[in-house]
């Protein structure tokens, strides 16, 4: 018995999984690979299909360039072409061409990166990399997968011909047809066509007498015949001889090719069972991806000690709806080999259950699982599960006993190459004695070394496993404080079901509570009460060691910077004191040269007034180029203080985006209309605030002092029009972008630009500047009377 039962597959949902990597295939070739994957005992083969997978990820995450397209599958044109006399179409011969470029870009590639890629370098041994056959279809066919008119010499000639008639035809049949028009024969606005392959002109039909020819066709009305005129029979009958010596030309040309390929059907078909199982490969890599999948450590010995394992179509589900899912850790030995998992109803248990049964399935299907690559895994030879109702009504076995079918088959052929998952362990029948079976069969399988997973609600399993070797409690983490599941797994400890605090919370009368204590019994009570106190103690150390870890590190580098500060300041203190003493050295040493220079100078001219004056300015001119600077940086001025209270009609006020001072002179509704000098402009009362008068008396003083630049001076100047006419095209960029952008910064929503008519080229090129400018909301022409199309109006975006 190799795994049990035969619809395990659908019970732990790999069939979804096996659906996510065909969906991920490229090609037929690929998604025939995904039905074949099944459950191998054999580790060597396992560890390669995983290398095999972990370097095509490593190949989709480096960005390098591989073939994802034409993964042809040329099977049946093989199955066609093997048959002695036949011959395959152009487009099945075009088909075949691209998968083969497909298949020599895959064997360079794997060539050319061997190092890097050596799993999937292994794969080249099934392909005999012969390149006579794609060089032998280039010479036939085109890139649009047509036989060349060079293919051969007869088909030249036969296609020359054809062209050279098919000209003739249209020059006859024009002229027929103009003669025909100007005596009115032919409906409107008709021209010449072709029907049942031949090249025919529109009549009406009243005249179809008047024109010798052969009517071929009429309309859905029957105004119109469609006819060969009989100055073009002959021409049409020799076009129509010279297509059946193209066509079987053709045919000679592609059964000879057929030929050629037939010699390499047998290794046709290995290199492309090669790139079908690149695409499988590929397709494993790309789901891996997707889901977060990693290669774990292939043990010898048997273990489970998985990091963060997630199931992955529950992750896909909450990731769909923005939610996190809870990861889990596993640790399963020799001597911890069967897992006991309790907890409330709602917790995790089944989750968790089915997360590790369907991990170690996919694992040993040779698919990346969702662990931390760090995590270990083992092979198994032996794969059980008892999940889910199999009540069966043909053999009229109840739920209870299909499990212990299930059980039974368990017991009898569990070994130590055997994992097992049973969910919800001994439910189904009375308590008591449902227990009591659960507990002789845990025992049992306990004694046959398999490893396994179970999940219960029964206490005296969570004691067996506590007292027993080989069995280890697990238990799901529940929120005690709010009575709310955790779905985390902790090994070591048994859970509890919670179920009077559940009872308790959703409303279930206090009397029918202490009764049902009452049933259970003190001892089992205090039990439930003592795992409800651990498991809330546990919860706020956790809580605890978090805050204290989280300080711990805000601590450390805050200390880390701090040093690294401390270090800078220190050196950058030691360098500006070394170049000031070397600074200041130097200018004592030029100053007492200066001075000694000014004494001999003295002595030498004997106390001359007038050189003693000189040389004493020199003096005084070298002390005043050492002095120091003064700060040329501006002087704070004082701060307009800003009034709280509504904005009315008179106050003066400050825009919030530039700083201008202005007066409100209107105020209409969440809008006021303000002047800035002689400028009036309408802006939002958000971006006004009111301020005192007093304080903007002094601001404008200031800024008549002031010679620098002024966003209120830079208001009173701005115009709305820009006038552009007779300026040259490389002129016009940067006036009109300054244009634009002061307009926007003082405010304003609507601008001119003057252009003229002329020949429209300045308007077009205002306007293609325009376009590309992210400020302008729109523009369009001014009215008639003020210019029309001479002049453009430009409307800008609310700042």
């Amino acid at each position: 018995m190799k795994i049990y039962p035969l619809n395990l597959e659908q019970k732990i949902s790999f069939d979804k999984i096996r659906e996510l990597i065909r969906e991920e295939c490229s090609s037929s070739l690929g998604s025939d690979f995904v039905q074949k994957i099944s459950f191998s005992r054999d580790s060597v083969l396992i560890q390669r299909l995983l290398d095999q997978t972990e370097e095509f990820k490593r190949l989709l995450l480096s960005g390098e360039y591989f073939p994802t397209t034409n993964f042809v599958n040329i099977h049946p044109y093989l199955d066609k072409a093997r048959l002695e006399g036949t011959f395959l179409y152009e487009e099945e011969f075009h088909e075949i061409k691209l998968g083969l470029q497909t298949l020599t870009s895959c064997v360079d590639f794997f060539n050319y990166n061997e190092q890097e890629y050596p799993q999937l370098f292994q794969l080249l041994g099934m392909v005999n990399d012969d390149r006579t056959l794609i060089r032998a279809i280039d010479r036939v066919l085109d890139e649009r997968g047509k036989v060349k008119n060079n293919a051969t010499q007869e088909l030249a000639m036969i296609r020359s011909q054809l062209l050279y008639e098919e000209s003739r035809l249209r020059k006859v049949l024009d002229a027929v047809f103009r003669q025909a028009k100007s005596q009115g024969f032919t409906p409107e606005d008709a021209s010449v066509t072709i029907r049942g392959g031949r090249m025919v002109m529109p009549v009406l039909a009243e005249y179809k007498r008047r024109i010798k020819g052969f009517i071929h066709d009429e309309s859905a009305t029957g105004q119109t015949v469609y006819m060969e005129p009989a100055e073009v029979l002959d021409i049409n009958n020799d076009i129509r001889d010279l297509e059946y010596m193209e066509r079987r030309e053709v045919q000679k040309i592609l059964t000879q090719l057929t030929d050629i390929l037939r010699g390499y059907i047998p290794d046709l078909r290995k290199a492309f069972h090669f790139l079908g199982l690149v695409d499988f490969i590929r397709a494993k890599a790309k789901f891996a991806l997707k889901i977060e999948g990693n290669k774990p450590h292939l043990e010898r010995s048997k273990q489970i000690s998985w990091k963060k394992a997630r199931h992955p179509l529950l992750e896909l589900s909450l990731k769909a709806q923005k939610k996190q899912i809870v990861p889990i850790d596993v640790s399963l030995d020799p001597n911890r080999r069967i897992l006991v998992i309790s907890g409330p109803n709602a917790g995790g248990k089944s989750v968790t259950l089915k997360t590790i049964a369907l991990l170690q399935y996919m694992f040993q299907c040779g698919i990346l699982i969702p662990v931390e690559p760090e995590s270990k895994c083992t092979v198994f030879d032996q794969f059980f599960i008892d999940i889910g109702d199999e009540q069966n009504l043909e053999n009229d076995l109840s739920t209870y006993s299909s499990h212990l079918m299930n059980m039974k088959n368990f017991t009898r052929f569990a070994n130590k190459r055997t994992l097992f998952f049973i969910d919800e362990f001994g439910t189904g029948t009375e308590p008591q004695f449902g227990g009591a079976i659960a507990e002789g069969i845990l025992i049992a399988l306990n004694k046959s070394g398999a490893f396994g997973v179970i999940t219960t609600h029964y206490g005296n399993l969570k004691q067996l496993a506590s007292k027993s070797q080989g069995l280890v409690n697990g238990a799901m983490r529940y929120d005690v404080e709010h009575l709310e599941p955790l779905y985390q797994l902790e090994m070591g400890k048994p859970g509890s079901s919670f179920a009077f605090e559940i009872a308790k919370k959703i409303g279930i009368d206090e009397e029918i509570i202490l009764h049902a204590k009452a049933q259970v019994g003190e001892t089992r009570v205090n039990y439930d009460r003592m795992l409800l106190k651990l498991e809330g103690e546990k919860n706020r150390y956790e809580q605890l060691l978090l805050e204290n870890e989280r300080k711990e590190k805000q601590l450390n580098r805050q200390l880390v910077e701090y040093t690294e500060l401390k270090a800078t300041l220190e050196s950058s203190k030691k360098q500006i004191l070394n170049e000031a003493k070397v600074q200041a050295k130097a200018l004592l040493d030029d100053t007492n040269k200066r001075i000694e220079n000014t004494i001999r100078e003295i002595k030498e001219n004997k106390a001359d007034k007038e050189k003693t004056k000189q040389v004493r300015k020199s003096l005084e001119e070298h002390k005043a180029s050492i002095k120091p600077e003064k700060s040329k940086l501006p002087q704070p001025t004082a701060e307009i203080k800003v009034l709280d209270g509504e904005i009315k009609v008179g106050d003066q006020v400050r825009l919030k985006d530039n700083g201008a001072i202005a007066e409100v002179i209107a105020i209409q509704q969440r809008t006021a209309e303000i002047t800035i000098g002689d400028l009036k402009s309408k802006v939002k009362l958000s971006r006004l605030e009111r301020v005192s008068n007093t304080a903007v008396k002094k601001e404008k003083k200031a800024l008549a002092r002031s010679s620098g630049f002024s966003t209120h001076t830079r208001m009173l100047e701005f115009s709305t029009n820009l006038d552009l006419r007779g300026k040259r095209g490389e002129e016009i960029l940067p006036l009109l972008q300054n244009f634009i952008d002061d307009g926007y910064m003082l405010g304003r929503t609507e601008l001119r630009v003057v252009h003229g008519k002329g020949d429209g080229i300045l308007r077009d090129l205002c306007r293609n500047m325009l376009r590309h400018m992210p400020v302008v909301s729109r523009f369009e022409d001014e009215h008639v009377d003020r210019g029309g199309s001479g002049v453009t109006l430009v409307f800008l975006k609310e700042n």
